[in-house]
């Protein structure tokens, strides 16, 4: 291996990253793919009228929204309809563009504005305490949090408390979560669970509810590709190195090991600058924190458009029977899916 190659091909198990609250919330920014995201380059499937729908309500909500802020406010003649609620809850399955809608609504938000996932916003509490990111936030236009979390008691409720005093300050909010495709029974997730955990603020929030197909497997079916066996893997990972990709190269069971040791608000550090990730070996989990923590840093690396390279069994197969029968399945679904689009994709052009 060249010194060239050595300093493009990095191992993740080797990095301990930090991270300050006011790291945090400086990047409380919509991700790279989302950085161009608005209502006119969002594209409503014809098949499922409820995305066109949400596409004009948003527009009405931001368009109200904006007018309260130009001479004249809501008392300008040409103004829009009057929105009551400061809140808007966009509900629907994997992949029919929440995101996309949540991220363009930031855009056309005058600032000081905030995006970000629930974690995110959780781990921001922890970092600055309670107090001092309520303080931070006081003021905000706008608070999106993408794929709101109801599986801890304590975080729903901090997060409730922590938003009641935001919206009580004139903050609007604007949240998303996810849906199981075709799911009926056991693990779906719908708009009267969001209201329901989040009672005290339910009356504050109107519901879109956005079906359709998860864009991101229209034309990729089947599973999460795997690159061949370990040794073809790791010639891949230095092949990349050596023209001048930074990729990194881990086996599965050290990468696990090592997320147990990163608190999952770093993990967004622990692929800081990276282009490429290889992994070796991958296999069922049958530790569910393990399987958790994995679809944390899936969610890091598919907000970094960062592309999976791995060996061993295709990484949507992971996640073991009992797992996918539990109350976490609307989160490994979505986890899977990104797979399956992170291990087809293209590598970035290299700059």
């Amino acid at each position: 291996m060249t010194t060239a190659e050595a300093s493009t091909l990095v191992r993740l198990i080797e990095r301990n990253p930090t991270i300050t609250g006011a790291e945090i919330a400086a990047a409380l920014t919509p991700p790279p793919q989302f950085e161009h995201a608005s209502f006119d380059s969002y594209r409503p499937d014809p098949d499922f009228p409820s995305q066109q729908a949400a596409l004009a309500r948003l527009k009405e909500f931001a368009g109200a929204w904006r007018a309260a802020q130009r001479p004249g406010g809501f008392f300008s003649r040409k103004r829009p309809a009057r929105i009551e609620l400061p809140g808007v809850y966009l509900d629907g399955g994997f992949g029919v563009g929440k995101t996309h809608l949540l991220a363009a609504l930031w855009h056309v938000a005058h600032g000081p504005k905030y995006f970000g996932t629930f974690i995110e916003y959780t781990a921001l509490v922890g970092a600055l305490g309670y107090a001092q990111a309520v303080e931070l936030l006081r003021g905000a236009k706008l608070v999106c949090i993408d794929e709101f979390e109801l599986d801890d008691p304590g975080d729903t409720m901090l997060m409730t408390r922590f938003l009641g005093e935001l919206m009580a300050g004139g903050t609007r909010v604007a949240a998303t979560s996810n849906t199981p495709p075709n799911a009926l029974g056991e693990g779906r997730f719908a708009a009267a669970d969001f209201l329901r955990e989040i009672h005290a603020l339910s009356a504050n929030f109107e519901t879109l509810r956005i079906d359709g197909l998860d864009y991101r497997r229209r034309d990729t079916e089947g599973h999460a590709v795997v690159a061949g066996d370990d040794e073809a893997v790791r010639r891949t990972a230095e092949a990349l190195a050596a023209n001048g990709h930074r990729t990194s190269l881990d086996g599965f069971d050290e990468l696990i090991a090592h997320l147990a040791t990163v608190h999952p608000s770093k993990y967004v550090r622990l692929i800081d600058g990276v282009e490429a990730i290889a992994l070796t070996g991958a296999h069922e989990l049958n530790d569910q924190n393990a399987a958790l923590r994995l679809v944390a840093f899936i969610d890091r690396v598919y907000d970094a458009e960062v592309p999976l390279i791995a060996s061993g069994i295709p990484l949507d197969e992971v996640f073991d029977a009992e797992m996918m029968a539990g109350g976490y399945r609307k989160k490994y679904l979505r986890s899977m899916s990104r797979m399956i689009a992170l291990t087809s994709g293209e590598l970035p052009p290299h700059d």
